[in-house]
């Protein structure tokens, strides 16, 4: 049975057959549900289950009760529920949310909720008016507010697409048999006698294009590095459709062609310095997240260090910073399909796993987004981290068949020599040390990935052995260095030179030891009574205990 997530849930039947029935919890489930995607919730079935318990029996008498009381304390909520029955014989209530396309959910009493992960999130004021956008956004791609009959396309650009979807494998042979005048309806380029403002971005002739609100414009901007403005292209004639777009940025840009020269053997081998996926992913997330019932236009800033694309509008309802790796909301739902269709994005996320796995298998550190009040911001380095963890990546993926999921968490591994499951979970979003398994267990099976300490403060790191036998090329640091040495490194340091904050001890044994390894058998040896410790206002000193 799935786990609790954005669409499903599970919970007791207590819920809806004790004396006073928690209609109010039920009724913000299904709010929450409604605003976000729709959903399921399993009554009868614990949290920690995959079934009902053996023989439980369901009231008939709940279905209706549900059924009529969750419409009577919300708005905008539509429901059904029914009774099923478990593989082990016992009864249970499924409930169906349906999502809310154009309209926000509420109770009756005025409150507002969003499904995020597993968990129903009341709404903010602020929040509330970015999902009534959302919810407009939704509808912009279906309306027909400019008017244009659906006779009236671009042929060349529907050709295209026709021949696109002829070549695409992810289209089936039903889809691929269809007429044009199919496909327009298919792929909601028309709604009757006219084109929607979807078929006209994508199908449509310039001129609609131009008057549609709001059809996108890129800007590529390129600085020096005293970040003084050196070139500048524009896209803003409305000649081109999301697809065009992309294709032009990546050819008309010539710095996408610029690339590291690395030694390899006798050989050279060239790493470009912006990965295409990762360059094309990039833009198709932008075309297809932008807020089109927003103004804004989509910035390419390319720096002498990094890449950052500027998207006008704030992250869909539902993501954030923090879990974009793996949040799947949609903001444009029948682009997102073509995207997909067409091979430019994955249908079930936003990508960003393969733009994960693409910069941390060439030594890259994982791409940064920041939310301003009116535009997202994505920063991508252009610094290697490690030449030599691109050669050990390259080697590892021949000798395993690792997953997507494996190789972002070895390349993280390998790019931090050692790193503790907190700070895994940190950088790849994942709240419990549990939810690791699928990144790092067959790793460690195989014995690539090695651990040290336990729980939370496990840490993980590449096999040594398996360095030697890959011939990894990288340099020795005392990133990962063992308890009992740093242990002896600190006690040497204090013999020399005597009391001495922890920055001045840390840049004398070795700067890339983390500064929590040191702070932690600074706290060791002081309970120890090996060392001693000064205290003032501003900082803290240690010596060496004299009886020691």
């Amino acid at each position: 049975m799935s786990s609790e997530g954005t669409e499903f849930d599970k919970k007791s039947l207590r819920v809806v057959t004790r004396t006073n029935p928690d209609w109010d919890e039920l009724a913000c489930d299904c709010v929450a549900f409604a605003n976000a995607r729709g959903g399921r919730l399993l009554i009868g079935i614990e949290d920690e289950a995959d079934e009902p318990p053996v023989g439980q029996v369901v009231d008939g008498s709940l279905i209706e009760a549900i059924n009529k009381r969750i419409p009577q304390i919300t708005i905008n909520t539509s429901i059904a529920a029914c009774k099923k029955i478990s593989g082990n014989g016992g009864e249970f209530i499924e409930l169906t949310v349906r999502r809310n396309a154009q309209t926000v959910a509420a109770t009756t009493d005025g409150r507002y909720f969003i499904r995020v992960s597993d968990e129903s999130r009341p709404l903010m004021p602020d929040e509330l008016t970015l999902l009534s956008g959302e919810k407009n956004a939704y509808v912009w791609e279906v309306q027909t507010t400019k008017k244009v009959f659906r006779n009236q396309y671009d042929e060349g650009k529907l050709r295209d697409f026709m021949v696109a979807i002829q070549k695409s494998d992810r289209v089936s042979g039903f889809v691929k048999a269809k007429t044009s005048e199919e496909l327009l309806d298919y792929y909601f380029f028309s709604s009757g006698q006219y084109l929607t403002n979807l078929g006209i971005l994508w199908i449509g002739r310039r001129e609609d294009r131009a008057t549609l609100l709001y059809a996108p414009v890129i800007q590529f901007i390129k600085y020096d590095e005293l970040e003084n403005k050196v070139n500048k292209l524009l896209w803003d004639d409305f000649e081109l459709n999301p697809l065009e777009l992309i294709e032009s940025v990546w050819g008309r840009v010539p710095d996408w062609r610029e690339s590291y020269e690395l030694p390899d053997g006798l050989f050279r081998k060239n790493i470009p310095q912006y990965d295409e996926l990762v360059v094309r992913e990039l833009l198709a997330n932008a075309l297809v997240h932008k807020p089109y019932t927003q103004r804004g236009d989509i910035f390419i800033n390319l720096h002498s260090d990094r890449l950052e694309i500027h998207n006008p509008g704030l992250l869909p309802l539902g993501v954030t910073p923090s879990n974009i790796l793996h949040a799947t909301v949609k903001r444009n739902e029948h682009m997102a399909r073509i995207f997909y269709d067409l091979r430019l994005m994955e249908r079930e996320g936003s990508g960003y796993d393969r733009i994960y796995e693409a910069l941390v298998t060439t030594g890259r550190p994982v791409p940064e987004v920041r939310e301003g009040d009116d535009r997202v911001m994505i920063t991508v380095r252009k610094r290697i981290l490690n030449p030599a963890i691109i050669d050990f990546m390259f080697k590892a993926d021949q000798a395993y068949e690792m997953t997507q999921k494996e190789k972002i968490a070895l390349g993280l591994i390998a790019q931090h020599e050692a790193v503790t499951a907190i700070n895994l979970c940190r950088i790849l979003e994942i709240r419990d040390a549990d939810d690791l398994k699928p990144w790092i267990d067959r790793l460690c099976n195989w014995q690539i990935v090695k651990t040290r300490g336990r729980t939370k403060a496990t840490e993980y790191y590449v096999d040594p052995e398996l360095l030697r036998k890959l011939d990894f090329k990288g340099k020795t640091s005392l990133k990962g260095i063992e308890k009992h040495r740093l242990r002896e490194l600190v006690i040497r340091d204090l013999e020399i030179y005597k009391e001495s904050g922890i920055s001045e001890i840390h840049k004398r044994i070795g700067a890339e030891i983390p500064v929590y390894k040191l702070r932690r058998e600074l706290a060791v040896l002081a309970n120890e009574k090996l060392i001693v410790t000064k205290s003032s206002k501003r900082w803290k000193r240690y010596l060496l205990n004299k009886p020691a």
